[in-house]
């Protein structure tokens, strides 16, 4: 029989769901099985969950036809289940590396009917707290089962599904399932116990509780966060189902400090709701308090429930109100202290109304006209010219600038009024802190890849990477955001946990890739002239990416023997990442006229337009090349240290759009073996295209212009 069955619920989890997934299935243990259930999630979360069926027979995926919740999400897998236990694992959550060992150690060595095992809450800023397992038991139980009216204090741990394995055939026994709607877990987690005959505690971090910025139902405000109340009438009634008469009081008190912390939390019951929830908890006070008495808390917390006893919601609120105002006196000095440091010509133009024809686009920190920016604002003038559209461009860029596109100077009084008053914001970076959200506005994010390497939040797991990268102030940018532009699902499921906000995000392609889909062979043949190219030679563009934690690292590339591998008729582009402006690698002497640095040239899609070949490591550059459906070398010589020091999203090595080369001497053989085109090459590339490049058909920025300036919602 299978050991263990993890029921996955997935739901709005796709930017963390494979790392759960993955944490499943690495543990060194056999005999498990995942069972998937995409609760008709609007995301690409049951597409994740095929994925991995598809590959990995140990995983059953399951799509449910309409949503249904957690609770009843989780009952689908437990009546699919085989395994002797099951361990309900939320899809944004994750299993520490090798927990699996100790858990079926203890399963097999004491055969409890729930098995407690610890947690960390692993925050989205990177820090972790612990749990309440040392103060609940500051002497660790040991191997040794027990029931609950021997160790009432095991109420106390978070009742949480996930924290906990359960016999399967201890579940049918007793006949517990989980109930629909919010707060699913108290009625099935405090039973579980009540009803247990042995309970086991492996003292042992488990389980990471991710704590998500944004998405989570712990931070959504409304009245569904009343449904409390009827799952703790079921947790009641199966103590009276269970005759547990002498636990009411543990359970009693375990009820107060659930309410207390519900009603207590800002991002759950909003302010026109506290005094109703208040009053539902003074009922259920009444209700269920234990004749015999009960143990109330010390101080304030002791204080908070006489006054639900006595139903005194305006002495409440007020020791409320008075112990906020203590904790944010710090913050507001600092608050004032920034404002204050604003400048005034800044705050003047915020105050004027917001110009409602205005869009300001900006590209790579002010650098000029380009990217997916430039592709919308082209689009705009065609479809919505009404709008008027102004660049924001360093002093020294704008010589690049296209004529005729109007333009202010970062910097300068015309770009404060600018920004001030713009009623759209479209960058593919985030603009400047000193920019603030004003009511009417929009703000477009439209990024500028697809990403390889971990990005955002992300970072904070690789230090070396992240170089003194301030993660508060990143997400005050994203939480500026209104709309996130992404090319594939892969980046919505990235961006999602790598920047957590309210965004709405429109997975439309990219739309500095139209232009690819729709370049005329007269484009193409003018843009291979530019660069005295032929029609008879093998131009090959080299794009590696930055290492912003090797600052000064060049990837091993020669481009004399490059070009000796190339044969006569080849013609090299080197092209440094925009990182890299005053330290590019310049072609040697004797290779001049077939080796030419475009680092400068101020639009990438001429290059790749004018590139018959590209190659380069882990930059985004290869999802873009790769809608011309022409061949990609990946020359990854450093692919085991960046992946461990930089981090990355995808194993490109594993999975590449065309032949890998982990040598400079393995990349000269691509070319001179003819494996460049062989089958084996084509078929890369075309699971790679399916994968990255299937909205790219060159209407991206049509669709994003109709979404964002006209308020269209097209297909």
């Amino acid at each position: 029989m299978t050991l263990v069955s993890f029921v996955v619920p997935a739901y709005r989890v796709q930017g963390y769901l494979r790392e759960c997934l993955d944490s499943i299935l690495a543990q060194p243990v056999a005999d498990i099985e995942v069972i998937g259930i995409d609760d008709c999630s609007p995301d690409g979360s049951g597409d994740i969950l095929a994925e991995y069926a598809e590959r990995d027979e140990r995983v059953t995926a399951v799509r449910l036809e309409r949503n249904v919740g957690l609770g009843p999400a989780r009952n689908v897998g437990l009546d699919r289940a085989t395994g002797e236990y099951l361990w309900f694992v939320d899809g944004d959550d994750w299993l520490t590396a090798d927990c699996l060992v100790e858990v079926a150690a203890r399963l097999r060595e004491t055969r409890p009917d729930v098995l407690l095992v610890d947690h960390v809450r692993a925050h989205w800023d990177d820090t972790v707290t612990r749990s309440a397992m040392a103060e609940v038991f500051p002497v660790p139980p040991g191997p040794a089962t027990f029931r609950l009216i021997e160790r009432p204090e095991t109420v106390k741990l978070l009742h949480t599904a996930w924290n906990r394995l359960v016999r399967r055939q201890f579940l049918t026994d007793v006949g517990l399932r989980f109930a629909p709607g919010w707060y699913e877990d108290v009625s099935f987690s405090y039973p579980v116990l009540l009803a247990a005959d042995r309970i086991g505690v492996l003292d042992q971090v488990c389980l990471n509780y991710r704590q998500r910025r944004a998405g989570a139902i712990t931070r959504t405000r409304g009245e569904r966060h009343f449904d409390v109340f009827e799952q703790w009438h079921r947790v009641f009634r199966e103590l009276d189902r269970f005759g547990a008469e002498q636990l009411r009081p543990a359970i009693f008190e375990r009820m107060m400090w659930h309410y207390l912390v519900v009603l207590g939390n800002g991002d759950r019951i909003g302010p026109e709701l506290r005094p109703t929830f208040f009053a539902r908890v003074a009922i259920e006070h009444a209700r269920f308090r234990p004749l015999d008495g009960h143990r109330v808390p010390s101080g304030v917390e002791g204080l908070k429930h006489r006054l639900v006893a006595a139903g005194q919601w305006r002495t409440f609120s007020a020791l409320r109100a008075a112990s906020r105002a203590g904790e944010a006196a710090p913050r507001l000095g600092v608050r004032r202290a920034r404002d204050a440091a604003l400048r005034q010509y800044q705050r003047a133009e915020r105050r004027r109304p917001v110009e409602d024809n205005l869009a300001v686009y900006a590209a790579y920190w002010y650098r000029g006209y380009a990217c997916n920016p430039a592709a919308i604002y082209e689009a705009a003038r065609r479809l919505a010219p009404q709008v008027r559209g102004v660049w924001i461009v360093r002093r020294d860029r704008v010589h690049t600038l296209p004529e005729g596109v109007e333009y202010v100077v970062a910097g300068t009084p015309a770009y404060h009024r600018t920004l001030a008053r713009a009623r759209w914001l479209i960058n593919n970076v985030n603009f400047p802190d000193s920019v603030r959200k004003r009511p009417g506005t929009v703000h477009v994010q439209t990024h500028h890849g697809t990403p390889v390497k971990v990005m955002g939040l992300d970072q904070q797991r690789y230090p070396l990477g992240a170089g003194g990268m301030d993660f508060a102030g990143l997400l005050r940018r994203v939480d500026r955001w209104d709309y996130s532009v992404t090319s594939n699902s892969f980046s919505t499921q990235m961006w999602e946990r790598a920047y957590p906000a309210g965004y709405t995000t429109l997975e439309v392609g990219y739309p500095r890739n139209d232009r690819l889909v729709t370049a005329t062979a007269e484009e193409v043949l003018r843009l291979r002239a530019e660069f005295d190219a032929g029609l008879g030679e093998q131009v090959v563009l080299y794009a590696p990416t930055h290492r912003e934690h090797l600052p000064r690292y060049r990837p091993p590339f020669d481009p004399e023997r490059f070009l000796d591998a190339l044969g006569p008729a080849g013609l090299l582009l080197m092209r440094s990442h925009y990182f890299q402006d005053r330290n590019r690698q310049r072609p040697p002497a004797a290779a001049r006229g077939r080796v030419l640095d475009v680092s400068a040239h101020p639009r990438v899609e001429d290059l790749y337009l004018a590139a018959d070949v590209l190659v380069t490591d882990y930059s985004s550059a290869m999802f873009d090349y790769a809608v011309l459906d022409r061949p990609i070398v990946l020359y990854a010589p450093d692919w085991d240290a960046y992946r461990l020091t930089r981090g990355v999203y995808l194993d490109i090595v594993a999975e590449p759009p065309g032949p890998v080369a982990r040598t400079f001497t393995e990349l000269l053989d691509v070319f001179r073996s003819g494996a460049l085109r062989a089958p084996d090459a084509e078929r890369a590339r075309a699971r790679f295209r399916e994968r990255f490049c299937a909205l790219e058909d060159g209407r991206a920025a049509e669709r994003v212009v109709r979404r964002v300036f006209l308020g269209e919602n097209p297909a």
